[in-house]
């Protein structure tokens, strides 16, 4: 990748992985990426980011949004996972490890999502089993509900 190309601030592995897909750098590309490395943790709704970027100042059409977040799960920079109290998807950054698999918990009430650090060899054996059932599985996540909002009730 040139020198011109480099977003400063984001990941290496985060770029390599536009690269691979071919997206290009636009603003919106540039102000999506910085509003998901400002919050890793967090898992937006596709409205919550739009509200998140107008109060930025940028005007970016609702459907652009939409595609932009779609391409930018594709390529594996977001993840894509469904809210079932919302009935609507919520993206958040995706892990950056080499291997792609990043098991992790996420909290039905706050949506933060916490990587469970040396489990990735837990997940690969439960997408093993899960492969052996003729299943496709693409991560392993835990969701319940995380300390701080334990203590909240």
């Amino acid at each position: 990748m040139s020198s011109r190309t480099m977003l400063s601030g984001v990941p290496a592995a985060i770029q390599t992985r536009l690269e691979a897909a071919g997206l290009r750098r636009t603003l919106a590309t540039r102000a999506v990426l910085g509003l998901f490395l400002a919050q890793p943790q967090g898992g937006l709704t596709h409205a919550q980011a739009l509200n998140a970027l107008t109060a930025r100042g940028l005007e970016i059409n609702r459907v652009t949004l939409y595609r932009l977040l779609d391409r930018l799960a594709a390529c594996g920079v977001l993840q894509r996972h469904t809210d079932d109290q919302a009935r609507t998807w919520r993206f958040s950054l995706a892990p950056v490890d080499e291997e792609g698999l990043q098991p992790h918990f996420e909290c039905g009430a706050c949506h933060r999502q916490f990587a469970l650090g040396n489990a990735g060899e837990m997940a690969r054996e439960l997408l093993r089993v899960i492969a052996r059932q003729g299943h496709i599985g693409e991560q392993v996540a835990v969701r319940g509900t995380c300390s701080d909002c334990t203590h909240n009730f």
